[in-house]
Parts: C-alpha cells; structure tokens; sequence
C-alpha cells in the first residue's frame, strides 16, 4: 500500500503526508478552505477529516448561488 497520499485540485496534482488534516494540507497549498470542499470516494468529507496513505483527495471550488 502506498504510504503517500493524493491531493487534485483542478490540473494540479500533490503527494501530501497522511496523518494532516484537510483542513492543514488545503491551507500549506496555499487555498481558502472557505472556497473548496473536498471528496474522497466520490463522498463530501470535512475539512477536519485525517488524510490515510492511499488517499485520493480531490478539491473542488465551492459554487453558491443566489
């Protein structure tokens, strides 16, 4: 098994450490965390969620309308 994880946000791609949270890798990227939600398996997970090796988080903008 992988002992890295995955982090996607649009055409980018980073090997993150497991063991951080969302929350902490969205941010060390340099991203809001208030303009993005993360997946994992296709599921909305939060921002306090633990990143495990293997991994596949992918980032995607929040869109709210009015």
């Amino acid at each position: 098994m992988d002992s890295r994880a995955k982090v996607i946000f649009h055409d980018k791609e980073w090997e993150v450490e497991p063991g951080r949270t969302i929350r902490e890798v969205v941010v060390s990227l340099g991203l809001d965390p208030y303009e993005v939600l993360a997946l994992k398996e296709k599921k909305i997970v939060t921002d306090q969620t633990v990143i495990q090796p293997g991994d596949e988080i992918r980032l995607v903008n929040v869109i709210s309308g009015g």
